[in-house]
């Protein structure tokens, strides 16, 4: 049976999602739909494509992502299908996906033109059910994705997922997501981190704080609470967090916060 995934900036008090899920499954009865989460920010591109990243590679392999956060819908943004590490998506063409594709470079990503796979009647304010919804119904169908509509070579995506690497070596990065709990979470991947450092100390600024502790998990750092640290989160990045408490309240930093990296001896500012 196949699995359809749905993550959504929607809520749960409205009929939204609700909505959505009827038109999948009057079009196949037989579809698994799966809630990731509706409580994405309202218009957080930012934080929906770091939770669709972190969550869909745990799904079988041939599973259906539909994401939905979507501040321009009604405008000439695309309508895209997405074929990429064994899995397939449907949603807005603005950044949602940027991750997604940094994963997989060979993905294959479709501006879905068939109307033949929308509802009749569209409104302007809700692809979601209109057009999002039904495309997805039909993939988990067995239809193919070149049905869809043609390649899209320039599809958006966001600079915040990519790291620089200044003169002296540091990396430059940001903080890509803020946490239930307050952990910053930043782009910097700890395969990228533990390849440039090679087994010597890190060192991470963010504003005027600069992080020294590297910890393996939370309870280390109950020796010293009041103090920041570095840890390896569940979705393979670094992160920044306090000791039972909010490193984002506590440091006031946020998303698109920048982050700068050294390793060894080197300063980082």
């Amino acid at each position: 049976m196949p699995i359809i995934t749905i993550l959504t900036d929607f809520g749960s008090e409205d009929y939204f999602v609700g909505a959505m899920k009827g038109v999948m499954l009057a079009r196949n009865p037989h579809a698994v739909l799966v809630d990731v989460t509706h409580g994405i920010p309202p218009q957080d591109i930012r934080a929906g494509a770091f939770t669709l990243a972190a969550s869909y590679p745990y799904f079988p392999s041939g599973s259906i992502h539909l994401a939905v956060v979507d501040p321009g819908v009604g405008s000439d943004r695309r309508p895209l299908v997405i074929e990429a590490g064994g899995h397939r998506f449907a949603g807005p063409d603005n950044g949602l996906f940027s991750l997604v594709l940094d994963h997989d470079p060979a993905a294959r990503v479709r501006h879905a033109t068939n109307s033949e796979f929308f509802l009749a009647a569209r409104s302007s304010t809700f692809h979601g059910r209109d057009i999002f919804a039904p495309v997805c119904a039909a993939l988990s169908l067995g239809v193919a994705p070149e049905r869809f509509g043609p390649i899209v070579t320039d599809p958006v995506r966001f600079r915040f997922t990519q790291v620089e690497v200044a003169p002296n070596g540091a990396m430059l990065g940001a903080i890509l997501h803020v946490d239930h709990f307050g952990n910053c979470v930043t782009n910097l991947t700890w395969d990228l981190v533990r390849e440039k450092a090679s087994g010597r100390s890190v060192r991470l600024q963010v504003r005027e704080v600069v992080i020294e502790r590297l910890l393996t998990y939370y309870g280390e750092a109950s020796e010293r609470p009041l103090e920041p640290f570095l840890i390896v989160g569940s979705a393979g990045f670094l992160e920044i967090s306090l000791c039972c408490s909010s490193a984002a309240r506590q440091l006031n930093i946020g998303a698109g916060e920048p982050v700068r990296l050294t390793v060894g001896n080197g300063s980082p500012a």
